[in-house]
């Protein structure tokens, strides 16, 4: 079992910055990759960025060059946030995975979540 918690949403304006945590707990050992999500009202759960055990990232195209994920020593996850745009707004859900073939646009493959942060990016 793996426990994730993430922590350091809020609202921001457009332009501005945000960074979130989430802090992993139990069996990360056998975590192969962490990512984050978002969710935006009405809409299906996206991902936003992964990273493997062995540091590659991933992101996507929307969040590309504005968004950074980093992971510690101690398997906390950080996504820097830079230029938040109103279509950034959300539910931001940290997740891991300790399985093969995860992928950033497949939420079937990550079988561990946490609650969920909201970010809200006004105009």
């Amino acid at each position: 079992q793996v426990r994730v918690v993430e922590s350091g949403g809020g609202s921001v304006q457009a332009g501005g910055s945000l960074r979130l945590s989430c802090t992993a707990s139990g069996s990360i050992d056998s975590t192969l990759a962490m990512a984050w999500f978002r969710q935006a009202p009405g809409k299906e759960r996206d991902g936003v960025a992964t990273i493997s055990s062995d540091g590659k990232t991933k992101y996507a195209a929307s969040v590309k060059g504005r968004f950074t994920i980093i992971r510690d020593n101690t398997y906390t996850l950080y996504l820097r946030m830079n230029d938040l745009k109103p279509e950034d707004t959300g539910i931001y859900y940290c997740a891991a995975s300790t399985w093969m073939g995860w992928t950033l646009t497949n939420t079937n493959t990550w079988n561990y979540w946490g609650q969920g942060t909201q970010v809200t990016v006004s105009s």
